[in-house]
């Protein structure tokens, strides 16, 4: 069980017996355990609603184009269809990096979903 991941937000919560103890790795536990700052968390949850709206976005793209042609109005085109559903698995691969990171480089994930975000909203919608 390498893989385990101490849980920021249960610092009390003991690893589980079996851990395996990798050479040059931290030894889970209280100790690995620090809390992001307040900040931190807000533009991490921020973020996060960001990106579960652009993946509600991109499925009602992905319908209308389905749906379109079969009700006979005209849909959303490939091009549009493509930037939405690419945008949405870069944010969520973003946020995915951004909640198991700490530091500037979950800052910068986060700050990725935004800026993806904004690049779709203004070349597929307000362009």
């Amino acid at each position: 069980m390498n893989g385990y991941r101490v849980d920021e937000y249960d610092p009390d919560r003991e690893p589980p017996t079996d851990v395996i103890r990798t050479p040059g790795r931290p030894v889970p536990g209280r100790a690995g355990a620090s809390r992001r700052s307040g900040p931190a968390r807000a533009l991490q949850g921020l973020s996060g609603s960001v990106a579960a709206g652009v993946v509600v976005l991109a499925l009602v793209v992905v319908v209308t184009a389905w749906l379109g042609p079969r009700r006979g109005f005209p849909g959303p085109g490939t091009e549009s269809v493509v930037a939405h559903v690419v945008a949405a698995v870069t944010v969520v691969v973003a946020q995915r990096y951004a909640d198991h990171r700490r530091g500037g480089v979950a800052v910068i994930g986060s700050l990725l979903v935004f800026l993806v975000t904004g690049a779709l909203l203004w070349t597929q919608w307000w362009g």
